[in-house]
């Protein structure tokens, strides 16, 4: 574009940002209100102005500050948190509806309700995300990880792998998934004692899912039992280290390959208290641990052997 059709395009466009009442060309925007306003006269020139400051959609700032852009999306909620609510009885004008009106808009409400879940893969999750939160409570876990397993939920539904299964199952090996993924410590047989169906049962829907899946969850790691486990049985932290000290030891020595985690910790907390002078019977750990006596001594006896503690 040449000069005198550069020159002349910036003057139509400075004219077309005059105010039209008072011909001012200075002018504020208001990126909160969306507005555009004169800064001589105050006439709002726009009011449809786009706020392109950077948009919050970090978890942390999920609930706190929402007036951008709204509630993030909820896996753990049947509707992913993006449902729409009829309440309210006023009219737009913030006067009283009449009584025949508010009979329609009540028979309204529960049209709307019944729509919602009319689907079977509506109602499927509304069951699923229910117990799912109740299992997430029972076990204590964090939202993460319930986050984690409404979406491995979700990815098993899309699959058609629930049809003609438990609902129950799949939330328990789900939730039980996810804490494998995450590394939290928390064995599939009190995730399955706290479920409504056997242990059997979702062990086998977990096999299933991480097939299915293509999930590779890390091998647990016995060090992770160990803080739980000296809790449980009020060992001090000094026995506590020591146990951690002697897995370590282990691991270098790729003796804990192929072992139970627990069978492991318990292991090396009964050897930290033998070499720490204190003494608790096998038989308190092993039911501390969630596991059996004879794995505790075999464990035992593997870890003495490895480490040259004979």
């Amino acid at each position: 574009m040449s000069l005198p059709c550069l020159t002349e395009a910036l003057t139509v466009e400075a004219m077309s940002n005059k105010c039209p009442l008072c011909d001012h060309v200075d002018k504020v925007v208001d990126f909160y209100t969306g507005e555009e306003i004169c800064t001589n006269c105050g006439l709002v020139l726009n009011n449809l102005i786009i706020n392109r400051s950077k948009h919050n959609f970090g978890y942390e700032k999920r609930y706190d500050d929402t007036r951008r852009h709204g509630a993030g999306i909820i896996n753990s909620v049947y509707d992913k948190g993006l449902s729409t609510i009829m309440s309210g009885d006023k009219d737009a004008y913030g006067s009283q509806i009449s009584r025949e009106t508010m009979s329609n808009m009540r028979r309204l409400q529960r049209h709307d309700n019944r729509s919602k879940v009319n689907e079977s893969t509506a109602r499927n999750l509304s069951i699923a995300m229910a117990e799912l939160d109740r299992l997430t409570s029972a076990l204590s876990l964090p939202t993460q990880v319930k986050e984690e397993a409404a979406l491995i939920y979700r990815k098993t539904l899309k699959r058609d792998l629930i049809r003609g299964r438990s609902i129950d199952a799949f939330v328990a090996a789900s939730l039980y998934t996810a804490c494998r993924m995450m590394n939290i410590p928390r064995p599939l047989r009190v995730v399955a004692d706290e479920s409504k169906r056997e242990h059997q049962e979702v062990a086998m829907t977990y096999r299933l899912i991480v097939t299915e899946l293509k999930l590779k969850p890390p091998v647990d790691d016995p060090l992770k039992y160990v803080p739980k486990l000296a809790a449980k049985l009020e060992v001090g932290r000094e026995t506590e280290m020591l146990a951690i000290d002697l897995l370590e030891r282990a691991r270098v020595k790729q003796a804990l390959i192929g072992k139970d985690p627990r069978g492991l910790s318990a292991a090396a907390i009964y050897l930290a208290c033998e070499l720490s002078g204190g003494h608790i019977v096998q038989r308190r750990i092993a039911e501390a641990a969630d596991t059996t006596e004879v794995t505790l001594r075999n464990r035992y006896r593997g870890l003495k052997r490895v480490l040259n503690l004979d």
